[in-house]
């Protein structure tokens, strides 16, 4: 693995990490999320375990979800 593709790693870990964080501030689970309709548990889990990318425009719906702006999940801190 390059210098890219780790960093590139590295930053999928911490949006997922992110997104976990800002599920349970929700006080929602997986399941809670899946009912929404948007998307599966089972897809929620992969993208949640860094095992799925994100594209944005999914992203802006799980930040009003959570009820959190969207530069909480893009922030580097």
């Amino acid at each position: 693995m390059d210098k890219k593709e780790k960093e590139y790693k590295k930053r999928r870990e911490l949006l997922s990490a992110k997104l976990i964080e800002a599920r349970e501030k929700a006080g929602l689970t997986q399941n809670d999320v899946a009912k929404t309709g948007l998307i599966s548990q089972t897809e929620l889990s992969k993208i949640e375990n860094s095992d799925r990318k994100v594209e944005f425009l999914f992203l802006v719906d799980l930040a009003k979800i959570y009820n959190q702006p969207i530069d909480f999940f893009i922030s580097e801190k």
